[in-house]
This record gives C-alpha cells, structure tokens and sequence, in this order.
C-alpha cells in the first residue's frame, strides 16, 4: 500500500513534471556557475524549487517541503543580492537538488521521503547566514573525507523537524551520541536549543544504536519498501507514460475518422455489387476507394509513430550537471554545450541512449580532456569545450559527441592493445587509424594504468558499442592528435 493513499494519480503527474522541472534546474545551476549575476537564472531556480514546494506540500510531503524551503530562502537572498554567488554555496544548492532527486525516488516507490542529511541541513543553514566558508566543501566532497574522532563533543546543525515519534529513530541524536557530534535544533525564529554535552554513545542504549543501524542500512537499499508498502526498486519497469503533442493526437483522430468514412462508402460499394450493380462506374470507384484507404492507413501508421517521437533535449538536460560534477572533481574547467535539443527520436530509443552517453561525456571530460596545465603548455585555453550534437539526416539520426582534447594516439591504442593481449602482432601490423580507434571498443580495453571510481576497468566504452548495435545504430570515431576526439552515432529514426 502506498504512503500517498488515494493520491498516486497525482504523484505520478507530480513526479514527471517535477523531475523536469528539477532537471532545468540542474541545467541553469550550472549556467549559473557561469554567470553568478544572472538575475534571471537566480529567479528562474528560485521559481523552480518553488513549484516543487508546491506540489509537494499538496503530497504532504514535509522533509520535500523542508528542503526545498531552505533551499528557496537561500535563493531568495541571493537573488535580492544579500548574499553572492560562491563555487561552495553552489555545491551546497547542487547536493540539495540532488538530495530532491533521491526522494522523488523514495515517492516513486511509494514511500513518503525521508529527512534530509544533517551535513547537508548544515550546510544550507551556514550557507543562508553567509557564514559558508570558502574551501568548506559541499555535502558530497565532505562525505569523500576520511572521519576522525573528535577529541571533544562538537556542534552540528540540523533542523528543529527531526523524527521525535516513538516509531521512528531520531536519527540526528543517534548520529550525534554515535560520533560525538550533538545536535542543535535550529528553529525558524532562529532560536537554537543548546546541546547537553554530557551526552556519550554510553548514554544510548546499544540495542538502539544496532536497530537504527539495520534501520538506517535498510531503508538505504535500492529494493526496500518500508512502512508504506512501495513497489521494489527491482520490480519497477521503465516509465511507459509519454507526452504528446495534441495537434499529432488531432491528426490521429482526423485520420481515423476519414477511413471510417471510406469503409462505410465501400460497404456502399460492396452493396450494389452484390445487388448485381457491377458497371465501369461502380467498379471504377471501387479503386478509387480501395486507393483512398491505403493512402489513409499510410498516414495514419506515419501519425502514429509520430507520436512515439520526443525531443531529444529531455534526454540532454541532464548532462550540463553531470558534466561539470565530473570536471569539478578532476579540477578541470570544461563546458558542455548543448546542439540540436528539439531533434526527435523515438522515446524507447531515448531511454536505451542514456547510458551510453553519459559514458561519451564521462569519457571525453576524464580522458579526452587534459589538465588545465596540459592545455596551458599546449597554448590551449584553460576552458575545454564538450560537445553534445543531434541532428537529422535522411531517415537517419545522428548524435555527436566530441571534445577538444588531447586527441588519439593510434600507435599508443595498437601497443595498449597488445600488452594486453587483446590483438595479436599481425594484427596490430595490418591495422589503419580508424581500426586502431575502434580498439577502445574491446571489452576490457583501457589505456588507464590506475582504476579509479570514474574509469579504468575497460568496460564503458564496450558497453557504448553493444547499446547502440542493440538499437541498430552505428558509432564511428574521429580525432585528431592534440586537437581533439569526436564520436558520432547514427541511429535509424525509430524502432517501431
């Protein structure tokens, strides 16, 4: 059973809109990053978290509504010019609307949306008083850091909203009495309740402290339910629900009406052939009519895969945040520019294309771009640009990804190959450039000496390859040695 009693028609609306609502945001966040005195970006996100404020608090979802409250009242400020724009209060703000993302996750499978991390309260509260100082990292780079013990209780705010009922775990005193680190309790008016700094983990009973453990560790879990019954992560299928324009659901309709019509004169037709009518005029029409219906039944099957097609700028909108979450940990300046967003494709073929994308994109900003003292020394710009390009041509559709990176060394992809044993002498001999690229294709093929989180096991761009041969498509590579690398991928206009 749902959280959302009578409601999940609504939800279901409500996480669709507000999905792409937060993912605009995501997109004029990093626009933002840009420019930090676009007024107009800072009213459009202000807007943004507002409208999904609104809706959530219609789906009395309260820790949502917190958030995106907190959030908003930072916005306000720095849209009025109280406060500016700093690279720490924009990780702060991308770590909230990351964390909306993981409870419209929790709604999705039916669960009310649990509190937000304390760290990242914190944060969002330091962050509204302009106390944010420089260097002190967003909630992600804060989680990344190696925990030490304090050596006497510290201080850590959270929000007077925390879980006090008696079936749920106050988790914020829980992580206090297990760290060290007690809570305060930061009300709206601004007052705070002080901690008891007596309190040690010895003060918490340990059964407690191990039930909210498997509690915490539990309700983390991808398949959980929890109280409200929500489907499974595993057991949740791709969305089938997709948007169509009325004037294709008009022409539709209009179609459909005009072969009505046409049956209903060949059942005329039919009619006085039968009675014994069966002249030149007569069976003349019947040609014409026959004719009339294939023509329309043609249109109607071409009017129905139209409404299969979507924007591929829904697909894209998600990248510009990807891209510059990646770029910002390997210390690289880059930007991702986006072409050709109202080209359409198939909405099925849409969602089997997101993953091999953002492995091109992760791709060009981890290898295809070097450090900003590499494209110093080279005479490049600091700045790197990517490039994410869709376009139609022919029945065809391609999407182009490239970078103006370091380029591809030919010879380094054959020696690579072959200290790994994936080709053989004679093989790497007889091999052109363009066979060459294509040995990054290899499952297990990488030029990394390192595994890190981001790359090094050899299996993106595989997966790439055998994504787009499942959808019928094509990916070919170009690059040229320190210039830069571009990969295009042609798909047919639709699988239906």
């Amino acid at each position: 059973m749902s959280d959302f009693g009578g409601m999940d028609d609504l939800l279901q609306d409500f996480l669709i809109e507000a999905g792409d609502l937060l993912s605009d945001v995501d997109n004029k966040l990093v626009e933002l990053e840009r420019a930090p005195d676009d007024r107009k970006l800072l009213n459009d996100i202000f807007r943004g978290f507002h409208t999904i404020k609104g809706g959530a608090g219609f789906l009395n979802a309260t820790e949502l509504v917190t958030l995106c409250h907190l959030t908003e009242n930072l916005f306000d400020k720095l849209r009025t010019g109280e406060l500016l724009v700093t690279p720490e209060c924009l990780d702060a703000i991308l770590s909230a609307t990351a964390s909306v993302r993981d409870m419209f996750g929790a709604m999705e499978r039916g669960m009310q949306p649990t509190a937000a991390d304390p760290n990242l309260i914190a944060q969002l509260s330091l962050a509204i008083e302009g106390k944010l100082e420089a260097g002190s990292g967003g909630v992600s780079d804060m989680a990344s850091l190696p925990a030490e013990k304090p050596t006497a209780p510290s201080l850590m705010v959270v929000p007077a909203t925390a879980n006090t009922s008696g079936d749920d775990l106050d988790w914020a005193s829980l992580y206090g009495a297990i760290t060290g680190i007690m809570p305060i309790e930061l009300h709206a008016d601004g007052a705070r309740n002080e901690p008891d700094h007596g309190v040690t983990l010895a003060d918490v009973p340990s059964e407690q402290i191990i039930q909210a453990a498997i509690g915490r560790r539990t309700a983390d879990k991808p398949g959980y339910q929890g109280n409200g019954g929500g489907r499974r992560a595993e057991e949740r299928t791709r969305d089938n629900s997709i948007r169509v324009d009325t004037a294709r659901l008009d022409q539709v309709l209009n179609l459909s009406g005009e072969i009505g019509l046409t049956k209903n004169r060949l059942n005329a037709l039919r009619a006085d052939i039968l009675g014994g009518k069966n002249d030149p005029d007569t069976l003349h029409a019947i040609d014409l009519a026959v004719s009339q219906l294939d023509l329309l039944v043609s249109d109607l099957q071409n009017a129905v895969m139209k409404t299969r097609m979507q924007p591929i700028g829904r697909l894209f909108q998600k990248y510009p945040r990807i891209a510059r979450d990646l770029a910002r940990s390997l210390g690289k300046d880059v930007e991702l520019m986006l072409e050709g967003e109202d080209t359409e494709i198939d909405k099925t073929m849409i969602e089997d294309l997101a993953d091999p994308i953002i492995h091109l994109i992760r791709n060009a900003v981890d290898h295809g771009v070097e450090s900003m003292d590499e494209r110093l020394s080279a005479g490049k710009p600091e700045k790197s640009i990517v490039k994410l390009i869709a376009r139609q041509e022919g029945d065809h559709i391609l999407l182009i990804v490239s970078d103006d990176g370091r380029g591809m060394n030919a010879e380094k992809l054959r020696s690579k190959a072959l200290e790994k044993g994936l080709i053989s002498d004679e093989e790497a001999n007889t091999m052109d450039e363009r066979q060459s690229f294509n040995l990054i294709f290899l499952p297990g093929f990488s030029t990394v000496n390192q595994i890190s989180d981001i790359s090094g096991r050899g299996v993106g761009m595989d997966v790439v390859r055998t994504n787009i041969q499942k959808l019928n498509g094509t990916i070919d590579i170009k690059s040229v040695l320190g210039s830069g690398t571009t990969f295009i991928i042609s798909l047919p206009l639709t699988l239906a």
